[in-house]
């Protein structure tokens, strides 16, 4: 390998690593001129949490619900957190359009901006916003009287599992931005995508209360992966191999939606 040659492929790592900083500035100086998106984002999660918490309190006495130990707000706080993840980011990709719209995005990919930091930085972002609206909904939990037994690791867990949840639906919205261009299309399959999640996961309900066909689907959905991990790391003698297991999914996931929102980007720049 030749002097130039080496001075390049050390490069290109740095180049990366400053382009996705600065362009995840761009995005959380968006986000400091306007941070009402970020508390109205809370707005429902805290309507679940807080009401649905108290109205369904009872729930965890019918036969069938497995994990009634630390009352229905323990159970339901893993699932507000990752509900706020996944509606969040996937409204991702509106930045994506707003560029497009404007000439933004045109304008970026003709630089010298690298691909994949344009992917981090949105990812980057996605991963902050879910870390901030996450503390918030574990902090409301435990005025509210919601105990986790498993202390800070608990926690950290269910950070982990939300924001790795938020980075593979961000960068799934993000693609659809880049190979549709038109809002009503990412709203059509934002609504079609996260409503079925939800529901057919143990976000809101026990699965033992569920028909045998939901618990099925289930296992193949990432929001599950999510609050399953959540949830048995918040105990206080968790499954460690349930939790990696299902954190080590949710990554992988991540990493096949990140390559597939780079990939979008040529799409997008064959079709402009």
């Amino acid at each position: 390998m030749t002097a130039a040659s080496a001075r390049l492929a050390t490069s290109a790592p740095v180049t990366v690593i400053t382009h996705s900083a600065l362009l995840t500035g761009r995005l959380l100086r968006a986000l400091r001129r306007m941070p009402t998106f970020l508390v109205i984002g809370l707005v429902q999660p805290v309507i679940w949490l807080l009401l649905f918490g108290q109205l369904f309190r009872s729930v965890v006495n019918l036969p069938g619900f497995t994990d009634a130990g630390g009352g229905f707000l323990q159970f339901l706080t893993p699932g507000v957190v990752m509900m706020t993840a996944l509606f969040a980011s996937a409204w991702s990709g509106t930045t994506y359009l707003q560029d497009i719209d404007r000439g933004v995005m045109d304008r970026i990919l003709t630089s010298p901006a690298s691909r994949a930091a344009l992917v981090i930085a949105t990812m980057t972002y996605q991963a902050i916003q879910t870390l901030v609206q996450s503390l918030i909904i574990v902090a409301i939990a435990l005025v509210a009287g919601a105990r986790f037994p498993g202390g800070v690791a608990g926690v950290f867990v269910t950070f982990l599992a939300a924001v790795l949840l938020a980075l593979i639906f961000s960068t799934l919205s993000d693609a659809v931005a880049l190979l549709t261009r038109q809002q009503e299309s990412l709203i059509a399959i934002s609504q079609f995508t996260t409503l079925p999640l939800m529901f057919l996961s143990s976000a809101v309900m026990d699965l033992g209360l569920a028909p045998a066909w939901v618990g099925h689907v289930a296992d193949y959905n990432p929001m599950e992966w999510a609050v399953t991990a959540a949830r048995e790391a918040m105990l206080a003698r968790p499954d460690w191999s349930t939790v990696w297991t299902h954190l080590g999914l949710l990554t992988a996931a991540a990493v096949v939606m990140g390559l597939v929102s780079t990939r979008a980007f040529r799409t997008y720049q064959k079709a402009a």
